[in-house]
This record gives C-alpha cells, sequence and structure tokens, in this order.
C-alpha cells in the first residue's frame, strides 16, 4: 500500500512492537503509523503538522500517571484528546537466543522506567543484583538486547517485542499485579472525537486548572462546583507548576460532555473563583484487543 492510500498520519512512541505501538495499531489498524523516539517527539509531531494524531501513554494502572506527558501537554502544546486507549500489559523478561540457558549470567536489565517498576518485586527476588537501566521504551530494550550478542543482556517487553526481534521469553507475565492497565492518549490539533461511539458510552472529559493563589479553600470551592451540580470526577492529581515549592496544577477527569449546560456552567464558575481552565477535550474509551 503506497502512502498516499494510508487515511491517517500517527506518531506514536516506538519502536515497533512497543506497548504504545500496539495500542496504535489496535484502534487503527489500517493507517500510517510513524515512530518517535520520546514522548515529546511524538506530540510536537501533532503540533508542527507532521503528523494527525499522536498516541502517548498517560496513565498506568500500577505506577500512575506518566509525568512526562502531563506535564508537557499542561505547560507546552495545545492539543486535544481526541480518544482515550485502554490497554492490558503483560511484561516478560527476554534475553537475546544466544544466551537461553545462561539467565544466571544476565549483567543488565533495560526497559522503560514504568516497565521496570511494574515489575520491581519480581526483578528485585529474582535478579535483585542485576543493574537496571532505564531506555526509552520496552521496544526500544528489546531491539538493543537482540542487537547485543557480545554482553547477556535482558529486557522487559511484551510478547510482541520479542517476536519482532527474535527473542527468547526467559520469563513471562514478570509484572508484579494482574490488572496492569495502561491508558493511552490520542492527540490532536483539533477538538475531535475519535470515530462511531456506542449509545451507551460514557463520555469523559479532562482539564488542566490552577487555583486563585491565596485563598483559603480554593480546592474544596473547586470540587464543591462539581458536587452541587452532581457531575462526578473519575480522578484528581495534582502536578508542579515549576514555578516554585507549593504551586501545583490539577489534572481533573470528569465523567460528563463540556457541551453540557451543567459542564458549561461549571467552567464559568471556575473562572469565577478565579482559576485558570485547560480542557483537554471531550472524548471515549476503547479497548484495544488483548
Amino acid at each position: 500500500m503506497s502512502q498516499q492510500q494510508w487515511e491517517k498520519r500517527i506518531a506514536y512512541l516506538g519502536p515497533e512492537a512497543s506497548f504504545t505501538y500496539l495500542a496504535t495499531k489496535g484502534l487503527f489498524p489500517h493507517d500510517w503509523h510513524i515512530p518517535y523516539q520520546s514522548i515529546p517527539e511524538c506530540i510536537e509531531a501533532v503540533s508542527e503538522g507532521k503528523v494527525e494524531l499522536a498516541v502517548v501513554p498517560v496513565e498506568n494502572a500500577l505506577e500512575g500517571s506518566v509525568p512526562l506527558t502531563v506535564d508537557y501537554l499542561f505547560h507546552e502544546a495545545e492539543l486535544f484528546v481526541t480518544a482515550e486507549v485502554m490497554s492490558k500489559i503483560q511484561q516478560h523478561l527476554l534475553v537475546n537466543k544466544k544466551y537461553a540457558d545462561q539467565l544466571d549470567e544476565i549483567e543488565e536489565i533495560y526497559s522503560h522506567p514504568h516497565a521496570l517498576a511494574q515489575c520491581h518485586k519480581f526483578l528485585f527476588y529474582n535478579h535483585g543484583s542485576v543493574k537496571q537501566t532505564p531506555y526509552a521504551s520496552t521496544a526500544a530494550a528489546a531491539k538493543l538486547v537482540s542487537q547485543t550478542e557480545d554482553r547477556c543482556i535482558a529486557a522487559v517487553a511484551n510478547a510482541s517485542a520479542a517476536e519482532k526481534y527474535d527473542l527468547h521469553i526467559a520469563e513471562t507475565n514478570i509484572h508484579d499485579f494482574h490488572f496492569n492497565h495502561t491508558r493511552f492518549f490520542v492527540l490532536s490539533k483539533q477538538n475531535i472525537r475519535h470515530g462511531l461511539v456506542p449509545l451507551q458510552a460514557q463520555p469523559k472529559t479532562t482539564f488542566m486548572l490552577t487555583l486563585p493563589t491565596d485563598v483559603s479553600g480554593a480546592l474544596h470551592q473547586v470540587l464543591s462546583v462539581f458536587a452541587w451540580r452532581k457531575i462526578n470526577l473519575s480522578k484528581i492529581e495534582s502536578r508542579p507548576l515549576k514555578t516554585g515549592l507549593g504551586n501545583y496544577f490539577f489534572i481533573i477527569d470528569i465523567l460528563a460532555d463540556e457541551d453540557e449546560p451543567m459542564m458549561k456552567g461549571a467552567v464559568e464558575e471556575l473562572i469565577a473563583l478565579g482559576c485558570t481552565v485547560k480542557s483537554l477535550g471531550t472524548y471515549f474509551t476503547y479497548v484495544t484487543p488483548e
């Protein structure tokens, strides 16, 4: 298929066979998937018009939010979430097939920092003396292991990476807890919503906001804005504002459509309270097949 026949160009945190790649392929099976080496590069690719969409990880069930994604969306980019993807994460320990029978000789284990953290207990009890080295992505770590034949090193990555880079799966399902899922944001320059939506789908809206300074009970007032309107929040989290200790912005996930009258009234009241409100838009959740 030629480049001209693809419907959309979609950036993702690569290389091929990363968890982000699998989420991207699951939601956009017939589009042009373009790998980038970092989350900021993915986001900038959308901002600069090099691609129409970007898929980036935003939160893991075990390790929480991905700070780089959240902070970049607040401080650097003016983008919207057009969909979110939920994917099951299964981590395995991969080695070069040359060292399949020499697991006791593993010198170093590479992976994305979140992946290493998701497998902390397993790695501590089974490979506690082995150095753990953060890497750009799980798939990039797997690719490194496939290209390294003079040292016995390992990667924490998925089964697709093992197949893609012809690696031996030394240990399966090494993540510390069974329920290991990751949320991915699909980012766009336009405030649009992806695809067809089931009639009973629950819309979700993400706000990023700052509180008025030197106002007692400001956070309580913000929560009251939603409470008396009976608008449900599914998440609230603070992140450093990077202007000094004690200064934060808040990320709020709201189970409502921003076009609803109650939501519009909530935004007006928040602004009247002295908050700054940045909306990432309303979107729906899609689940990739396991």
